[in-house]
């Protein structure tokens, strides 16, 4: 029988629920040491290597054609293609892109277990759909300035193409491209300023997010195409809520830089109480439901928001010696707390 590769923490993990199971009479001798002999810890992290080394490739990819344009012998190449018809290049990138993903659903179904591959093969498609869809803009443009359609044709395109090629990378670029199209669309409604019916960004983005996380919670389950994502979708609604609690803890529903450098943090305060009220609720959900990701991201903001409100009313206020010594007790606290419960859990 073909062992299981883990990892020593993982090794150790499963060799003390075998010792308690043994203990407790559930399994037998026999058993507890079939158990342990059907894994063994893996000698180097090829998955991970697999993993980073793809992304790298796709930044070096990135990297590579920025840099052409210091190069002045493919700038001059550039202009001398400056007055190539859009049409010409649309068409070429939809090309591109067809051929990327057409390539990429044929390796994914004869090479399935080949999950970083088949990614980095969609990401180079969609990367040359945003190029298409953005000269499809300078084609279709009549000066209206209402280019946030073209990020919501991203979305459409993006959110039927994941859920074509089963794709979770793709999912995440659809999920972003809403993020974006939803900025720019109220920017475009309120004539390119900083307030929506009264709400800055971040207040805009406090209340997409929680209607995004809603939404994976509620409603994405009960539709079938999407249930692969819902996880995805449930991170990322997370990430933009709480990133956008975060910020306006700090700046609050101010859009004028002046008039908030001119007011005392403390009279946004009730915004961090919010955020910190939140992160705290969200922390107690995971712990409750035994939901990991709520309990990582409540412990996460509740700890960035306590150390924001920290540095925001004790750094101009006490001595930097006395802030940092603080400072110091404060983390070895934590670093005493979670020892205390990695000791516990392992004894």
């Amino acid at each position: 029988m073909k062992k299981l590769d883990i990892s020593k923490q993982e090794k150790e993990t499963l060799d003390a629920a075998i010792t308690h199971w043994r203990e407790a009479g559930l399994i037998d001798d026999r058993q507890a040491t079939e158990l342990a002999e059907s894994y063994e810890v893996k000698g180097f992290d090829w998955k991970r290597l697999a993993q980073y080394a793809f992304w790298i490739a796709l930044s070096c990819t990135v990297l590579a054609f920025l840099s052409l344009f210091v190069d002045e012998t493919v700038l001059r190449w550039i202009r001398g293609l400056y007055d190539t018809p859009d049409t010409v290049i649309c068409v070429f990138c939809f090309t591109l892109a067809v051929f990327f993903y057409s390539w990429g659903f044929r390796h994914k179904a004869r090479h399935p277990d080949r999950s970083f591959t088949n990614e980095a093969i969609m990401a180079l498609g969609v990367f040359a759909t945003a190029a298409f869809i953005g000269y499809l803009g300078k084609i279709i443009d009549r000066g209206s300035g209402h280019f946030s359609l073209l990020f919501l044709a991203s979305v459409i395109i993006y959110g039927l193409l994941s859920i074509k090629l089963a794709s979770r990378l793709i999912w995440v670029f659809t999920l972003i491209c809403f993020g974006v199209w939803f900025a720019t669309e109220t920017a475009y409604h309120s004539d390119w300023g900083f307030r929506f019916w009264g709400m800055n960004y971040p207040l805009r983005f406090t209340l997409f997010g929680a209607l995004l996380t809603g939404f994976s919670l509620s409603w994405q389950k009960r539709i079938k195409p999407l249930q692969p994502f819902q996880p995805l979708t449930y991170i990322i609604g997370l990430t933009y809520l709480m990133v956008a609690l975060w910020l306006l803890s700090i700046f609050g529903n101010y859009s004028d830089m002046d008039k908030w450098s001119a007011v005392r943090q403390w009279r946004i305060f009730y915004w961090g109480l919010l955020s910190t009220a939140i992160a705290l609720g969200l922390a107690w959900y995971g712990l409750k439901r035994k939901d990991h990701v709520a309990r990582e991201f409540g412990i996460v903001f509740l700890v960035i928001n306590l150390y924001t409100r920290f540095f925001e009313y004790l750094w101009d206020n006490i001595n930097r010696a006395v802030f940092f010594l603080i400072l110091a007790a404060s983390f070895w606290f934590i670093g005493r707390w979670a020892e205390r419960i990695w000791r516990g859990k392992n004894s």
